[in-house]
């Protein structure tokens, strides 16, 4: 997010920065931030891309692969995330 943010401008205007960003996540949202562990590199290490549909988005895959690994249900619109269901993603499909 804080990528997003800083490359696109993704909520600038409800955030005057990333910090402000990361902390009202937490404080306003109630959404616990996990930090990265070794478990979480080692899934995004086995995982196979989804090549086919050029999903080559590193931030993504980082994503399910915390997901995968925490056992957690990702909520995402993106339609290249199915192709991880087979890898052991639990997608919960955000129609636009």
């Amino acid at each position: 997010m804080i990528v997003a943010y800083r490359n696109k401008g993704l909520w600038a205007k409800r955030w005057k920065s990333a910090e402000a960003m990361v902390k009202s996540i937490e404080d306003e949202y109630y959404i616990k931030i996990i930090p990265v562990k070794k478990e979480h590199l080692l899934t995004y290490a086995r995982m196979e891309i989804n090549e086919r549909q050029c999903h080559k988005d590193p931030s993504d895959h980082l994503i399910i692969a915390h997901a995968i690994t925490e056992h957690l249900p990702l909520i995402s619109s993106d339609t290249r995330f199915e192709f991880y269901r087979s890898q052991g993603l639990d997608l919960i499909f955000n129609k636009k």
